[in-house]
């Protein structure tokens, strides 16, 4: 179907995390969007461990989609860890994260971060300092599950200027909260950051965020990691209203970083 390309959203490769209800969601409105015109990308990319996934039943491969399968750590430590390799993520190319996916990006700091200093206290603290948001909720593992919203969200919502709930305009921005979050903690015990990946809505109600704010993040910690001593990095993938945060530790250097 022909479209109006003047309001075009130009994509390269999108991963989609997961091949269930969501990421199936996700991949058909990617698909939709690109058949009425309003966006161009080059691959999608959806990351599933199961081969006969919800994505396969109802979508399935094509020249412009793959199913990889994949544990989702596995599928970015090869995607992301491999630059300048035919087939690894390029700056450009986005990620659409799953609602109900673990903290992946942070994960994948972490795995860099013991990587790139061997030997060295590399550990997710518990991040006790208080938000200031009607929503958190601590994982077991330290994760802070945090969101401005004390109300059930809209399936799906974009987010927009007017609250689809409140029907006035929304004031908040987790970003701003995590930047905040990062200056107390820097009071009192040395905190870098905070290393944000933004989930924004780009189209037909898609939301991702860039391969370029991931990579960032890793240099943002090899920065934080080559101060003296011991330090903290605040790690957030946020939207708008809604968000996961972790506390990363380093230790004291122990040795030169690879």
């Amino acid at each position: 179907m022909a479209g109006d390309f003047s309001d075009r959203v130009e994509l390269r490769d999108v991963a989609i995390v997961g091949g269930g209800c969501y990421g199936t969601f996700y991949a058909g409105q990617m698909i939709r969007a690109r058949e009425r015109g309003k966006v161009r990308y080059r691959r999608l990319l959806v990351v599933d461990r199961d081969p006969r996934c919800r994505f396969t039943a109802e979508i399935g491969a094509a020249a412009d989609r793959e199913l990889m399968v994949a544990e989702w750590g596995e599928f970015f430590d090869d995607w992301l860890g491999q630059p300048r390799i035919p087939g690894a993520a390029d700056p450009g190319d986005a990620i659409v994260p799953s609602p109900l996916m673990p903290h992946l990006m942070y994960q994948w700091l972490v795995r860099r971060a013991h990587a790139r200093w061997p030997g060295r206290a590399v550990e997710q603290l518990p991040l006790t300092a208080p938000i200031g948001t009607p929503y958190d909720a601590a994982a077991p593992d330290g994760t802070r599950y945090v969101s401005f919203a004390d109300w059930l969200c809209p399936t799906h919502c974009v987010e927009p200027a007017i609250c689809p709930v409140t029907r006035a305009p929304r004031t908040w921005e987790m970003s701003d909260a995590m930047e905040r979050l990062t200056a107390r903690l820097d009071l009192s015990t040395p905190t870098a950051g905070p290393a944000l990946f933004v989930c924004r809505h780009r189209v037909f109600g898609v939301g991702m965020f860039d391969v370029a704010a991931v990579l960032d993040g890793d240099r943002l910690v090899a920065e934080a990691g080559a101060r003296p001593g011991e330090v903290d990095v605040v790690v957030g993938t946020v939207s708008g209203c809604h968000g996961a945060v972790s506390l990363l530790h380093l230790g004291a250097p122990s040795g030169p970083a690879r």
